[in-house]
């Protein structure tokens, strides 16, 4: 590893940790000994990062040089702490990982009286399950969805028949009860919607459908408004 990627590294440590941060927990998350961890941290102060701490104390990031400065008044910054706390009671632990990390580098650009409001807002979620269940890690599902990467699904339907699909994944949809994959069916030839919570297997195939998923997605949500329409109309 370079050591400007190193830097980098550190400094991605630095915002997520809760400070002060031992010189040995910082060394070992950048993989370095303490002594060029020490050289690392006099470096980021040489380049404009506002460091707190030393030797034996621990380390705090005051001011981050990489990110920008943000503006945000105290209703943006509510929302942001309330988004932020939803996706973590979803119990997606990757994105719940991912939710920290935004949480720390937004609070890394702000001024110190917004920071506090961001970290400690007023706004709160409690959910004393986690919203989404679901037998399967979805990372590989996002990922196919990114990658356009079609994928094999077991699922079972609401009848309780199980099937095996080929699907090419567009979105993940997120509802008041599960998380659904909007997607193209090979096997139906049309658009279908699957219940992440039924599928027991997931397995990328390899077969790329790129760059085929922004106009099949826009189809796919043209039709879903088209009925949403018809059933205002019908009522």
């Amino acid at each position: 590893m370079s050591r400007s990627a190193r830097l980098l590294q550190l400094l991605h440590a630095m915002r997520t940790l809760a400070g002060p941060v031992t010189a040995a927990r910082l060394a070992e998350e950048t993989g370095v000994s303490i002594r060029s961890l020490y050289r690392d941290i006099d470096a980021l102060r040489s380049a404009g990062a506002q460091i707190e701490g030393e030797r034996g104390y621990g380390y705090r990031l005051v001011e981050d040089p990489a990110l920008p400065p943000q503006m945000f008044d105290q209703d943006e910054i509510e929302v942001l702490a309330l988004s932020l706390a939803e996706v973590r009671a979803w119990g997606d632990p990757a994105l719940a990982r991912a939710a920290d990390s935004v949480l720390a580098k937004i609070a890394a650009t702000l001024p110190s009286v917004r920071e506090r409001q961001l970290l400690h807002a007023i706004a709160q979620v409690f959910r004393p399950e986690p919203r989404y269940l679901s037998p399967l890690d979805l990372a590989p599902l996002r990922s196919a969805c990114w990658q356009e990467e079609a994928i094999d699904i077991h699922y079972v339907d609401g009848d309780g028949a199980t099937s095996e699909r080929t699907i090419l994944p567009l979105a993940l949809f997120y509802t008041e009860t599960c998380v659904t994959a909007l997607s193209w069916c090979c096997l139906r030839q049309d658009f279908r919607m699957f219940r992440t919570d039924r599928m027991t297997e997931i397995h990328p195939n390899g077969t790329s459908f790129r760059p085929r998923r922004v106009p099949l997605l826009r189809d796919y949500l043209a039709q879903l408004e088209q009925r949403r329409g018809a059933k205002v109309d019908e009522g």
